[in-house]
């Protein structure tokens, strides 16, 4: 039998969260598939597994922005919410890159590309960015892909 999408990966948790009464996991899976439902509609098409990893990695994003914002302000318990949130969406996202790996992946593209400095920085990073897609932090990967083509 062939893997479930993503999609349908989303369906089946909502539908779990819903028999588990799990309020938290069901309003967060709910945006994730609203989010997914609304780009299909406004492009008229069904998206594919990269697609909706492209909506969680920027639903994580959004996340991500919102905690450390609630924190500097004082307010822990907006960003503890937002934190779990990241939890739930994380689940769906390919496992994390280590540091050595992404470094590994980085001077491979590197050399692939013949970059030469940073001149080059925009044709690594369209290189990388399909390899690593919801796999690390895109800010991230630039200092690093940055760092490697200044040094």
């Amino acid at each position: 039998m062939a893997e479930a999408t993503l999609k349908e990966q989303l369906n089946t948790a909502v539908k779990d969260a819903m028999r588990n009464k799990d309020k938290t996991r069901l309003v967060t899976l709910r945006m994730a598939q609203a989010a997914v439902k609304q780009i299909e509609i406004d492009e008229r098409r069904d998206l594919s597994d990269e697609d909706v990893l492209k909506v969680l990695d920027k639903m994580l994003k959004q996340r991500r922005d919102a905690a450390s914002q609630y924190d500097e302000a004082g307010r822990e318990e907006l960003g503890d919410k937002e934190r779990a949130e990241m939890v739930i969406i994380e689940e769906f996202m390919p496992a994390a890159l280590n540091e050595d790996d992404l470094d590994g992946l980085i001077r491979m593209t590197i050399s692939a590309a013949d970059a030469q400095g940073m001149q080059d920085m925009g044709k690594v990073m369209n290189e990388l960015k399909p390899q690593v897609l919801g796999r690390v932090d895109m800010g991230h990967l630039s200092k690093k892909v940055r760092a490697a083509l200044a040094g």
